[in-house]
């Protein structure tokens, strides 16, 4: 592909994520936002016309790009990744990657056939502070994971439960820092699974307890990890990090983490207290889908692998089903 060019992509679903992708992609420079597509006619013209692009028919807009995000509801991912895939246009596809494992197995097989990426939208593995935490635990032996994300979902219409559309993310966060097999998953939920609680142990004996609410009256989205020698606190929301250790050492960013893409913490700020040193380590700004969809324009450009893979997506979402599963089934009754 030329380098001259710019990538000509679409996006098909404009809801309340769709939307975003449509407006990040008209900020891009390196892309051409060709249209969009929506099974709501009067719903993509407006989206179009906010981003001075065209408002297509689905298999039109497949034919006219090279990538294209697809944030149409879950059951219909499969459906609309395999004619992409087949026409032999690269997919974003937003989180969950497909309803069924099976489905997104033949969509693995296809992209293959058909050399086309498939990258799927687990955003929060672009929040600059996930980025700036893979350096903060590099050699640094991990005990236990603890993600809470709450919050009533006042802003949108969801079809997926909490597990699928709360804590999916914080799934595959914990799986991409926790680098062994599950040896037990177990999940208890409530409030017909708008509440619903986790607890995931591996191989290597580390555990991780992962909470979604919908019933919440607060949003919540934090993320901590135990280590050997410090308690690591990342609020989502802030994108912020609070480093607490007894001892005097102190992090210091790595070279590498200086000068790389996704890091910019460049100091520290320490706080003595009487429960030991707090460390704020400075986190980069940006928006994480703006992030998430450059990378994977850079993928398609060079051929590199995405930051999350097919393969990624998959592992999150076999979890996520025994999550659900375990928690509307797996509820032992006990005698008083």
């Amino acid at each position: 592909m030329s380098s001259v060019e710019p990538l000509r992509v679409g996006v098909i679903g404009v809801g309340s994520m769709g939307q975003n992708h449509a407006r990040v992609y008209s900020e891009l420079p390196t892309v051409e936002l060709v249209g969009i597509a929506d099974a709501d006619a009067d719903r993509a013209c407006d989206v179009a016309a906010r981003h001075d692009t065209r408002a297509m028919d689905r298999c039109d807009l497949v034919g006219a790009v090279d990538a294209i995000s697809i944030a149409v509801p879950t059951a219909h991912h499969y459906e609309v990744a395999r004619e992409c895939i087949t026409a032999g246009v690269h997919v974003l596809v937003e989180k969950p990657f497909v309803a069924e494992p099976a489905e997104g197995h033949e969509l693995v097989s296809l992209a293959d056939e058909h050399d086309v990426t498939i990258q799927v939208g687990h955003i929060e593995r672009f929040n600059p502070a996930i980025r700036a935490l893979s350096d903060i635990l590099d050699g640094r032996e991990i005990i236990a994971v603890d993600a809470r994300r709450l919050g009533s979902p006042r802003e949108r219409e969801i079809k997926d439960g909490a597990v699928m559309d709360l804590m999916i993310h914080d799934i595959d966060v914990t799986l991409s820092l926790v680098d062994d097999d599950l040896d037990l998953v177990n999940a208890v939920g409530t409030q017909g699974g708008r509440y619903v609680d986790a607890q995931l142990r591996f191989d290597d004996g580390i555990v991780a307890s992962l909470t979604a609410s919908r019933v919440t009256q607060r949003k919540v989205r934090e993320l901590t990890i135990t280590t050997r020698d410090s308690w690591i606190v990342v609020d989502y929301i802030d994108r912020s990090i609070e480093i607490h250790r007894q001892s005097a050492e102190r992090y210091e960013p790595s070279d590498d983490a200086r000068h790389t893409k996704f890091h910019s913490q460049v100091w520290r700020r320490g706080i003595e207290s009487n429960e030991g040193i707090i460390e704020q380590p400075m986190v980069g700004g940006g928006e994480p889908l703006k992030k998430e969809l450059a990378a994977f324009v850079d993928c398609v450009e060079t051929g590199d692998e995405p930051v999350v893979t097919a393969a990624d997506g998959l592992r999150a979402l076999e979890v996520a089903r025994t999550i659900d599963r375990l928690a509307s089934e797996g509820v032992v009754e006990v005698d008083a």
